[in-house]
């Protein structure tokens, strides 16, 4: 089973389809997750995340009461803690509602504390077994994520750039049949690998990698090229 979820990063980088896809979801009977603030956005967008999670420290009380009226399954967590609310989630998701593929939306943007922390959160051992699973969207960004094996890297074809991300200490790490390819790169430090292309008749390519924590990052240029057209003065 597919689920979603959404958390408090801010409304304008969400993509342009997000209520359509959302309402989708709900008419397939996936899986909608609302995490902290972002059960406050569900409910805003008229739908009713299955599972709320949280500390809802960003939430006034009244807008936490509409969520505990409205969602059948509240999952508290505690301000102190170890796992940050989007780990409870992974967890929620995948041990306890057994989602094949998760897409999580509203987390990039805003505070960059909390961009890095979704980001980086499934280098944690207690979540990282989910990462070939997890999905992040916003309207610019597509970003997957790959543990050591071997992996084919699919065309989407709203995303023209795809960059890698090497999260974490990196050994072998191959790009086989991209536009531009990658031989046996090893690191102990994170790096980047931005702005490669797919070949112009091909749909996919491979990596590898022996050792790392990989992300995957599709991207696309918003506007790159409008220009603002100039007001006209009549009279």
């Amino acid at each position: 089973m597919r689920a979603y979820a959404l958390l408090g990063g801010p409304t304008d980088l969400w993509p342009q389809d997000i209520k359509e896809q959302l309402l989708e979801a709900k008419r397939n009977h996936e899986l909608i997750f609302g995490v902290d603030r972002g059960a406050l956005f569900l409910e805003e967008l008229g739908i009713t995340p299955d599972v709320a999670i949280g500390d809802f420290d960003s939430l006034q009380d009244n807008d936490l009461a509409r969520i505990e009226k409205s969602v059948t399954d509240i999952r508290y967590s505690n301000p102190v803690k170890d796992l940050t609310d989007s780990e409870l989630m992974l967890q929620t998701v995948f041990n306890d509602y057994h989602a094949d593929k998760l897409t999580i939306l509203g987390a990039t943007g805003g505070r960059l504390d909390h961009f890095l922390i979704n980001l980086l959160m499934l280098l944690n051992p207690a979540v990282n077994q989910f990462a070939p699973k997890v999905e992040l969207s916003d309207k610019q960004n597509s970003i997957e994520f790959f543990n050591p094996g071997m992996h084919v890297i699919e065309r989407k074809e709203e995303y023209p750039y795809i960059g890698f991300a090497l999260l974490s200490a990196t050994e072998d790490f191959n790009i086989i049949g991209a536009r531009y390819d990658l031989k046996n790169y090893s690191g102990k430090d994170p790096r980047v690998f931005s702005s490669n292309e797919f070949l112009p008749n091909s749909d996919s390519f491979k990596i590898t990698v022996k050792k790392g924590l990989i992300a995957a990052i599709y991207s696309k240029d918003i506007n790159r090229f409008k220009k603002k057209k100039k007001s006209v003065k009549i009279g």
